[in-house]
């Protein structure tokens, strides 16, 4: 099998994108809407590319685990991201450095308002009922639908601001997506989800749910029966878009071989039919007029999450870069240590520092460089097992085990992550 892909990865090479299967990361919990709307952009796009599209659930940090994979990946079209609104809120909290200007845009594929939903059996049958028990018993009633600073967070907290209470007068526990939201509350875990109205839309069919707003203009057609906010007397517009991105530095002709396909998509009956039957609101902006939209949204958001109105809102105590500075301080640590006392001295009976010691930890260091600087041209089967194989002679093991090993390790670990687990490694000039 290992040399049947190695064999698949040299044909495939030099032909027209795409030849190979494309990625699509979603950055939010399977079940939830935007996985949902994902899956189904994924059915289509299959078709229009005739390779497979996998969608691959990369969540965590607030959305920041998917937005950075697919901001960071290469830049070859085989490797898209459902991006979300939070996109344009995640930078402003500190939690990230990727904006939406790591991305060339594809398309807006869906723009859904939030709404608020409590259980069937909840005291509370509108929304001015729920208003007035918040103020009477502020920090009591607990609520989810996203992770802590995401875009239904947002719209929870708007809704307090906009009834004159603190944004934490109803306690927010970070759950990644509406689907764990809705069941935690439905076990009892939870009083409140804020999420959109087609992530909930089984649970109101059952009557298990009660909608008490949306936080829209006007009423949507397909729940005719759910108040707007505005309606009750509370002024709070938010909503969540959803939409298709690529790498900033995609070239140009694979943005627009991508565009078009996700433009038919899109466009075609049976994407928005599903978007009919599921409950979503239907939206279209092409590679354009979407970057002009994310332009200004993002500059919207900056201004709200900036304001005072917010600044209680709340945030992580650390950011999800946090662990790895702390294990690449530790490691420079270590090596300066190791330096100072002699800790690379050649054998544990020498009494002084040598510099060989020292060589050895600059040349694996010099292989890790050689490794960046090469593994996109020559893939990571290559330039790994070139790299691996050289470290393990350098450090006396005989040269028949060293390329041994080596290739063998190279094999697993490409079979493991990239076939597998399906992480996109340097193909380089032979296509694995």
């Amino acid at each position: 099998m290992l040399l049947g892909w190695l064999a698949g990865g040299c044909t495939g090479r030099g032909q027209e994108y795409p030849n190979r299967p494309v990625l699509l990361i979603c950055p939010w919990a399977a079940g939830g809407g935007t996985d949902r709307v994902a899956r189904q952009l994924a059915v289509g796009l299959e078709r229009e590319l005739g390779v497979p599209v996998n969608v691959v659930n990369a969540t965590g940090a607030s959305g920041v685990t998917g937005h950075t994979r697919g901001a960071l990946a290469r830049p070859d079209g085989y490797t898209i991201t459902m991006m979300t609104v939070e996109l344009n809120m995640l930078h402003w909290r500190g939690l990230t450095p990727i904006t939406h200007a790591d991305f060339r845009p594809g398309a807006l594929v869906n723009l859904d308002p939030a709404a608020l939903f409590v259980r069937a059996d909840a005291p509370w049958q509108t929304l001015k009922e729920l208003n007035e028990h918040v103020r009477r018993n502020p920090g009591t009633l607990r609520a989810s639908g996203t992770a802590l600073g995401g875009i239904w967070h947002v719209a929870l907290a708007g809704w307090l601001t906009e009834i004159g209470l603190p944004t934490d007068a109803v306690r927010w526990i970070s759950i990644e997506g509406a689907s764990p939201s809705l069941q935690e509350m439905m076990a009892g875990g939870l009083e409140i989800v804020s999420a959109s109205l087609p992530e909930a839309r089984s649970l109101l069919q059952a009557g298990e749910v009660r909608a008490l707003g949306v936080m829209a203009d006007e009423r949507l057609a397909q729940f005719p029966d759910v108040p707007t906010f505005k309606e009750q007397g509370v002024d709070a517009l938010f909503a969540a878009w959803r939409g298709i991105g690529m790498p900033a530095d995609t070239p140009d002709s694979v943005h627009q071989r991508l565009s078009r396909s996700l433009a038919e998509v899109t466009n075609g009956r049976e994407f928005q039919e599903f978007m009919t039957k599921g409950g979503f609101n239907w939206a279209f902006e092409g590679p354009d007029e979407f970057g002009e939209t994310l332009g200004r949204l993002d500059a919207a958001y900056g201004q709200l999450l900036t304001s005072d109105a917010f600044s209680d809102m709340g945030g992580e105590i650390v950011g999800p870069m946090a662990f790895p500075a702390i294990l690449g301080s530790l490691g420079v640590v270590v090596l300066v240590i190791l330096l100072a006392t002699g800790g690379l001295r050649e054998t544990a009976s020498s009494d002084t520092f040598s510099w060989r010691g020292a060589g050895r930890v600059a040349m694996i260091l010099a292989a890790i460089l050689v490794y960046l600087l090469v593994a996109e041209t020559l893939g990571f089967v290559l330039t790994g097992f070139g790299v691996l194989a050289f470290l393990m002679w350098r450090l006396s093991v005989r040269w028949p085990v060293a390329l041994t090993v080596s290739l063998v390790l190279i094999l697993v670990v490409y079979q493991i992550f990239a076939i597998y687990l399906r992480v996109p490694l340097p193909r380089g000039l032979f296509g694995w």
